[in-house]
């Protein structure tokens, strides 16, 4: 009996040390491992709730690319297999509503198309061949036609015009550019007299045809919006969002029209909005189309409502009367009785559901950043994907109440498991006095999201904490601060590939994000706090949240740095006339000089920001402008800017650049010839973060050290 005591115990502390020494491996994150991580997306449950369809993209660092493909697994639990893959791009699953087929976009044979599988994947057959590809798509109820979106030129008369004008555009040695109205940029490409047009073609192939011509886009452009065309159940109609203002660069007045799928004069429906009107879905028994809607025209960070337009009445109501947050995307019950919906909740998201007759948001999954929902033909299983600061996104599904939630999928648990990385730990510290008036908010619905104040009163300001692996909370440690863009934003406990706070930490970086004044998920009176106010409240916000850092005990006062990109740049280049306190920046795609920023595409955000134009507002565009305390700079700066970035004009970086050499400031440039606002390409990523941590390095590490403990 003494033996196997014994050897129980020598057997216990062997594996406790084995453990241990498992631990002891884990290794911080690098970028190969970062790139290497399969990049999930796009959850389709099936009609019957018994699979997903999803997407994974993997990237081949060598190829300079991604290559996407489709997967299914069972939502009972079980193994993911792959589905539908090909040498190019197959991404889009949607399912028939039988659950028979699956229509996807490949762009296998050139530009993306649509083609159609067995559910097995078996089958595979081609029903588009548009000269530009498909945008994006949706499948009528009946299964017998698509919508899809295309570029085209408006004043043809059919797809093989298109075609040519742009054979003969591509061939013509001559590249020049002659606009005669603004928008003639946008994002990062020149749109060349092209327009986006939504078509309907047979699920059996045959000729498209165009049910929105005419001189403007359909959809209008947009970031990650949701789908902004839809068909009635009867696979009679369409309803479409599109913007007919003459100025477009001043207007986010875009309407919601319906057509017959046969063409047709369209109707608008939501003409008595001067705001932002998108995303409609029709409820499954035909009486109700939901969308989303913002009241003030010019605005883009208004809050999104969930708005229900009658199609016997023509009226329309909000659901979300005092819900105050963004709806960021919905889809409908099964019973035609109620939504669910996503929204930003501080820092994290909420899947909700909303009754079309009570109102008032119940949450059904919180405190974590899952989205991408769809639901079940019967309304009972959910799918959606969720990610966090330790765990790229995944599929997971629950039931329609949000109960029973679990994980389907576990693409990167192998390389996770080898890695050391550290969850966000959430902090909460006084801020700045709010310096506008702020509406009064209160119980809002089932949800209490927003904790009333007003003007000259102290906000609760939210960030993010992420601890260098074997952190030790005895020694003192280097701190970068990254500063998210927008303005109206917010840093998410969610996985990202750019901006990644474990790639400082892995570097040895008490790593930290704030979400100030003006950020999203904290209310719109929050949010509101940034326009006009650029370098007000904000500054102030992020100054307090450093102290706060500080004054834990493990963070080393006289090596601090901070970065951030777009908004956060302009924030960088603020804070370079306004405080000495840290010792390296980095500002990537960041405005510099508040005028010249007026060459922007998206006219309607410089005129709101700054109330007015240059000429009208020039007090306030000076006011706030990081070009004017120039004299002052003297930290060690990295600028980075892309050409192809419109949005924030590549002269923004050089002039910046050109202030800091010109004053002698240790400075370098990072220009990339071929990217936009987003530095995309995997092989410029891999140097944007080499090229970013090492200036950090240089900087806030003593010579010759290779970590910070």
């Amino acid at each position: 009996m003494k033996t196997f005591l014994k050897l129980s115990v020598l057997f216990a502390a062997f594996a406790i040390s084995t453990q241990a020494g498992l631990a002891q491996a884990k290794r911080p994150i690098t970028f190969d491992d970062l790139i290497s991580m399969k990049r999930v997306a796009d959850a389709q449950v099936s009609p019957d709730g018994k699979w997903v369809a999803y997407v994974v993209n993997v990237i081949d660092k060598q190829a300079n690319r991604g290559k996407r493909s489709i997967w299914v697994v069972p939502t009972s639990g079980g193994e993911a297999k792959q589905l539908i893959t090909s040498n190019r791009n197959d991404d889009t699953p949607r399912w028939s509503t039988d659950g028979k087929w699956i229509a996807f976009l490949s762009s296998r044979d050139g530009a993306s198309q649509i083609f159609v599988a067995a559910a097995d994947g078996s089958n595979q057959r081609k029903v588009t061949d548009v000269p530009l590809g498909v945008a994006d798509f949706t499948w009528s109820p009946d299964g017998k036609l698509f919508a899809f979106s295309t570029e085209v030129y408006p004043e043809c008369a059919d797809l093989k015009c298109t075609a040519d004008k742009t054979a003969a555009a591509d061939a013509s040695k001559v590249k020049a550019v002659i606009a005669d109205r603004l928008l003639y940029r946008h994002w990062d490409s020149f749109k060349l007299g092209k327009r986006s047009h939504v078509f309907v073609v047979s699920s059996s192939g045959g000729e498209p045809k165009d049910v929105t011509p005419g001189d403007f886009d359909t959809p209008p452009f947009s970031l990650g919006d949701p789908l902004a065309y839809d068909f009635s159940p009867d696979g009679k109609e369409l309803c479409f969002a599109r913007n007919t203002d003459k100025q477009e660069a001043l207007s986010t007045n875009n309407d919601l029209f319906i057509v017959s799928v046969n063409g047709g004069e369209a109707k608008r429906i939501t003409g008595a909005n001067t705001g932002y009107d998108s995303t409609p879905r029709y409820s499954p028994d035909g009486k109700w189309i939901a969308y989303r809607s913002q009241d003030r025209y010019g605005y883009e960070s208004d809050r999104f409502k969930l708005m229900l337009y009658n199609r016997q009445s023509g009226a329309s109501k909000e659901l979300t009367v005092g819900f105050d947050r963004n709806v960021g995307e919905m889809v409908w019950a099964s019973d035609s009785q109620g939504l669910l919906l996503v929204a930003e909740d501080e820092g994290r998201e909420l899947i909700g559901s909303i009754s079309i007759n009570e109102g008032g948001v119940e949450s059904l999954i919180a405190k974590t950043a899952s989205n991408g929902i769809s639901l079940s033909a019967d309304g009972k299983t959910l799918a959606f994907t969720r990610s966090s600061l330790t765990m790229p996104a995944e599929i997971f599904a629950a039931n329609a109440d949000g109960t029973n939630v679990r994980q389907l999928t576990k693409t990167n648990a192998a390389l996770l498991a080898q890695l050391d990385l550290n969850a966000a730990e959430d902090f909460w510290f006084d801020g700045a006095k709010a310096s506008l008036p702020n509406p009064k908010t209160h119980k809002l619905g089932k949800v209490k999201v927003t904790t009333d104040f007003g003007k000259n009163q102290v906000s609760k300001i939210h960030g993010f904490i992420v601890k260098p692996p074997q952190f030790d909370k005895t020694k003192k440690y280097p701190m970068v601060l990254l500063i998210h863009g927008g303005p109206q934003g917010a840093w998410l406990d969610n996985w990202g590939y750019r901006w990644n706070a474990q790639m400082w930490a892995a570097r040895g970086y008490v790593t930290v994000l704030i979400n100030p004044h003006g950020s999203t998920g904290y209310g719109q009176a929050f949010t509101e706090q940034i326009s006009g106010e650029w370098g007000g409240a904000v500054y102030e916000d992020l100054m307090k949240g450093v102290d706060h850092l500080v004054k834990q005990g493990y963070v080393d006062a006289n090596r601090i740095g901070a970065a951030g990109g777009s908004y956060g740049g302009y924030m960088v280049n603020w804070m370079m006339g306004h405080t000495d306190r840290f010792k390296a920046f980095v500002s990537h795609a960041g405005i510099f000089n508040s005028v010249s920023m007026y060459a922007t595409e998206e006219l309607w955000f410089q005129e709101w920001e700054f109330k007015g134009t240059p000429w009208e507002k020039p007090a306030l565009y000076n006011k706030w402008s990081p070009h004017l305390h120039a004299a002052k700079f003297k930290t060690p700066t990295l600028v980075v800017h892309g050409e192809l970035d419109y949005r924030v004009p590549i002269g923004e970086g050089i002039q910046l650049f050109s202030t800091l050499q010109r004053k002698g400031v240790p400075s370098r440039l990072l220009y990339f010839p071929d990217e936009g606002h987003w530095i995309l390409k995997p092989q410029n990523s891999e140097l944007w973060y080499k090229t970013v941590l090492d200036w950090f390095d240089q900087w806030l590490k003593p010579v010759g050290a290779t970590a910070s403990r």
